[in-house]
């Protein structure tokens, strides 16, 4: 399974730090070069032009909410792959989401993929700690989509990486408390949880 991940800003940057500690191999690529920062995370980041990156098995959006229309016309096709949402639309009115969960409005624009919230719902500077917290638990990632096999896939990932996945569901249940609406943050947001193995 090939991976990327589109942004290396804050959050981007704390989930490449991720797979760079478990020496996985991971496509990077922004909307400005990202290859110094690349080399500076480790040799297991390969930055690629968004273009090339998208053909990933699994691509991870750590971009600005508002560019996802841009990169979903950045590739052919999206059918058949995983992608984990990891952006925060606070402050888009629900409006111009057509009253969907922003996720579930990524997905609109993504034909054929399998869109999966993830990673979102900490600060970036606490994702970028890595998966153990100071107690010694592993920190928790919640997970939302409405393709349980994606999701599965996705905690098999999340796990992989060192983190606790937590399945919420689907984008318009369980999902909607990772999920900013307008000016109101879902109430999982922030929440750094704990699970003890």
């Amino acid at each position: 399974m090939s991976y990327a991940i589109i942004g290396l800003g804050k959050i981007g940057t704390a989930i490449a730090q991720a797979f760079a500690h478990q020496g996985i191999e991971v496509a990077v690529a922004g909307r400005r070069p990202v290859d110094a920062l690349a080399a500076q995370i480790g040799p297991s980041l390969i930055p690629l032009r968004i273009e090339e990156a998208i053909k990933a098995d699994v691509v991870i959006l750590a971009m600005p909410f508002a560019a996802h229309r841009e990169i979903a016309r950045a590739a052919e096709s999206w059918q058949g792959k995983i992608v984990i949402d990891a952006t925060n639309a606070f402050g888009v009115p629900s409006e111009e989401l057509g009253g969907l969960p922003s996720t579930a409005a990524i997905a609109k624009v993504l034909p054929s993929a399998k869109v999966v919230k993830a990673f979102n719902h900490l600060l970036a500077d606490v994702l970028a700690q890595g998966p153990t917290t100071p107690q010694g638990g592993r920190r928790v990632v919640f997970l939302s989509s409405d393709d349980e096999a994606a999701s599965a896939s996705v905690a098999v990932l999340v796990n992989r990486l060192g983190f606790a996945p937590i399945e919420l569901g689907k984008l318009g249940e369980g999902g909607l408390l990772v999920q900013a609406r307008g000016n109101t943050w879902g109430q999982l947001i922030f929440q750094d949880v704990a699970k003890f193995d």
